[in-house]
């Protein structure tokens, strides 16, 4: 199922290709009726954690992306907003109709009278006025990019380029200084009748020396891995190195078995890792989840994880990574992985200490 997604993808060659002059990136318009904004920041202190923006705007037909609980008037009239952080929240999570409570304009977009997402490359201000989570970010783009996805004939488009924040986050009354590096991501879409694609998983780490680790994998409804793939970005040297043969993920414990407002149920990892090696590189991650999941990225979660990393026998550990997690599959995949299981007597990812 990878060589075929290879054929009609080509986000693999532009990952090899030198970062573009322009980029694509404006509201619903013409064919494109599905759009994604996002921001995210690991690394932050407690009780932070981490902050995520992420906006989808139009209900896609792909079952890890559509979110029928949200659906008010009608499909694409419809979009969804997370703004969150690992503390305690109520109302992280909005829906909204685009006509009546939304305003898209190009390099503006306000979300009812709570979020707005303004400006253009380099240089974007994304604020949020609530009594619980409140935002004032200045992003500045770098032209350090990943290409997630780039289906053939434009009918799907994501991309991530590596940023830096400033600004405040005021949580329930206390003020936090922001600067940091992040993730600023968009994406679009056409209208896709049906894609079955039912497993998303997708975490951000923020390393020592300007680095970023990025880690993704996404399965259909049969469990087949339709791609898996870790970047690793360098600020300093603005280069991103892509990896996405022999990215394996594996998890090693769950929660209970959660019911989302759609009435689907999924398990939430516990404990989890990623390894990776060729002839040049091995990359080991173990993971284990505060327990912070909120549900509304579309069909799923996200939420944070302590971390240990492991890049060619130098370790680092960290208590503040960022985790997105959506399952959608049929419950004899969630509950026995053949694929995975078979995976346990070819790797043993190696314990290691995490930070108290």
């Amino acid at each position: 199922m990878q060589l075929l997604m290879n054929l009609i993808d080509e986000s693999k060659q532009l990952n090899q290709a030198s970062f573009p002059l322009k980029l694509d990136y404006h509201p619903q318009r013409g064919r494109f009726k599905i759009i994604h904004q996002g921001l995210m920041i690991p690394d932050l202190p407690a009780p932070l954690h981490y902050l995520s923006f992420l906006s989808l705007i139009g209900q896609p037909n792909i079952p890890m992306l559509r979110n029928p609980s949200a659906i008010q008037t009608t499909a694409l009239d419809t979009v969804t907003v997370i703004s969150s952080c690992s503390a305690n929240m109520a109302g992280h999570y909005a829906r909204y109709s685009i006509e009546n409570d939304c305003k898209f304009e190009p390099n503006f977009y306000q979300f009812a009278n709570k979020e707005t997402l303004q400006g253009d490359f380099p240089f974007f201000r994304l604020t949020r006025v609530d009594s619980e989570l409140s935002l004032d970010l200045k992003i500045q783009t770098t032209p350090i990019i990943s290409h997630f996805t780039k289906l053939k004939l434009g009918m799907f488009d994501h991309w991530s380029l590596l940023c830096h924040c400033q600004g405040n986050v005021i949580y329930k009354g206390q003020t936090y200084a922001i600067d940091g590096m992040g993730s600023f991501e968009y994406a679009r879409a056409i209208n896709i009748p049906y894609l079955p694609l039912c497993f998303f998983t997708y975490q951000i780490i923020n390393l020592q020396n300007q680095r970023q680790l990025l880690l993704a994998q996404i399965r259909n409804n049969f469990n087949q891995i339709m791609q898996s793939r870790i970047y690793l970005r360098d600020a300093k040297t603005a280069q991103t190195e892509m990896f996405d043969e022999n990215v394996y993920f594996k998890i090693l414990r769950v929660y209970p078995k959660v019911k989302t407002p759609n009435h689907q149920e999924m398990y939430l990892p516990r404990e989890f890792g990623w390894i990776f090696q060729n002839e040049n590189r091995k990359i080991e991650i173990h993971a284990e989840s505060r327990g912070d999941y909120k549900f509304g990225l579309a069909a799923g979660y996200v939420g944070s994880f302590k971390y240990c990393v492991n890049i060619d026998g130098i370790e680092e550990t960290g208590e503040s990574g960022y985790c997105e997690y959506i399952d959608c599959r049929p419950l004899k995949w969630q509950e026995k992985n053949h694929e995975e299981k078979k995976l346990d007597e070819m790797v043993n990812i190696v314990p290691c200490a995490l930070k108290k």
